[in-house]
């Protein structure tokens, strides 16, 4: 691996304060978030002033970088309270923006000069000549587009300053729009991608009708499940870590603000792990490649790393990692484990649970603790609020404590598998 000075980083997304504290817990190196504007991710939750200075004080409190997203395209409008809103993010003690938009850049450099820019994905960064012009503007971190492949990440790496970082993503959602400069969202929903709204309409199923045929319908290609002519693979690079950095990535991120904590913490904890063994040189243990098929996920693909999606071998087996085949023959999402509480803590033999959804005792449950493996739960039995034994958990955000010699940490997380 070339040594390029830069610590290897674990980037995890942080869609509101619960989320964050998943990517805390389960071993993030630094969380990006969005203010309530100015963020590529509407539908989360997002954080205001206080929230805002409460997650910079709690992720720093534990060593845990803080960049905020400013990656939208902003109005004439928005652009007038854009200084207003960087310099309340560089009081709270953020300690990096992401940023697009080249006035937005010049913005920060004005009014926020303290803080780091990152250029966003959003930017389509795709060769050193562009790193090059954003690192005399002030970048001091390049977020690449999808569609760069190794070797042109190697070809970046040697001709950009030591002292420019790479961040790529590694994991989650991709976009069939070049870096996700989609107009189809706001044409067909009135919900406008490149302001964090995206409806991601290239993820439904659509049939071709002729216009001089208006009641018939016809699929582009057939199976037993209609047809889908746009959608993508999700991404999963936790196989090919070591190739990342070795090509000169020093920051992996994870895709996924507006999803859940549940998905923050078994994504922050799989990649904590796998990158972990990379850096000691060592293969993954099989459950940590496995953790990563217990989410909600689309099939997964390694999107452009090794090639164009459309090369390699583009297999439809939707348990299949490809190297190639970014496009498949089903738009619906693998789900075969679903998150049923929160463990609040153990203590004297008893385990304290908050529950978020259905579960029984005849379920098979396994319980999801920072920084090991998944531990297979088989209580005996529960009890409810009133200490009424019960064999099934019903009603979300009840109060069920559990008899068990098992310990795990607060905040762990309770599964079963579907």
């Amino acid at each position: 691996m070339e040594n390029h000075n830069i610590k290897a980083e674990l980037l995890a997304p942080a869609g509101d304060e619960e989320c964050l504290l998943s990517a805390l817990d389960y071993g993030a190196d630094a969380v990006y978030l969005a203010g309530k504007t100015f963020g590529m991710r509407a539908g989360a939750k997002n954080f205001g002033t206080e929230e805002l200075f409460r997650a910079v004080q709690t992720a720093h409190e534990r060593g845990v970088k803080v960049y905020i997203t400013c990656n939208t395209v902003p109005t004439n409008d928005e652009a007038e309270r854009f200084p207003e809103f960087i310099r309340t993010a560089e009081e709270c003690g953020v300690d990096a923006v992401i940023a697009a938009d080249i006035g937005v850049i010049a913005m920060i450099k004005e009014y926020a000069p303290r803080l780091a820019i990152h250029a966003s994905t959003q930017t389509g960064i795709v060769n050193y000549r562009t790193a090059l012009e954003l690192y005399k503007m002030g970048v001091c971190r390049v977020v690449l587009a999808r569609e760069v492949d190794l070797e042109n990440i190697r070809t970046i790496r040697k001709n950009i300053p030591d002292d420019m970082e790479i961040e790529a993503f590694v994991h989650g959602a991709m976009c069939v729009s070049f870096s996700g400069r989609c107009l189809i969202s706001e044409y067909l929903t009135g919900r406008n991608a490149n302001r964090g709204e995206c409806a991601q309409p290239c993820r439904w199923g659509y049939y071709l009708m002729e216009e001089k045929r208006p009641n018939e319908f016809y699929k582009i290609f057939e199976d037993e499940k209609g047809t889908f002519i746009l959608n993508a693979r999700d991404m999963c690079m936790i196989e090919h870590l070591d190739d990342l950095l070795d090509a000169g990535v020093t920051s992996l991120k994870i895709e996924g603000r507006a999803k859940s904590a549940y998905y923050t913490a078994l994504t922050t904890n799989a990649y904590r792990a796998a990158l972990d063994c990379c850096l000691r040189k060592e293969r993954p243990p099989a459950w940590v490649l496995d953790e990563v098929n217990k989410i909600s996920h689309r099939p997964y693909c390694t999107g452009f790393f090794y090639g164009h999606p459309n090369e390699g071998s583009g297999s439809q087996n939707p348990n299949e990692v490809t190297n190639g085949g970014q496009y498949f023959a089903d738009s619906g999402y693998i789900r075969d484990y679903d998150f049923v509480a929160t463990i609040d803590k153990c203590e004297d033999g008893i385990m304290y649970l908050t529950q978020r959804n259905y579960f029984t005792l005849s379920d098979e449950l396994e319980i999801l603790a920072p920084n090991r493996e998944p531990i297979k739960f088989a209580p005996a039995k529960m009890f409810n609020a009133d200490m009424e034994e019960i064999d099934v958990a019903r009603h979300a955000m009840s109060k069920i404590t559990v008899p068990t010699d098992i310990v795990v940490p607060a905040h762990s997380l309770l599964r079963k598998k579907l």
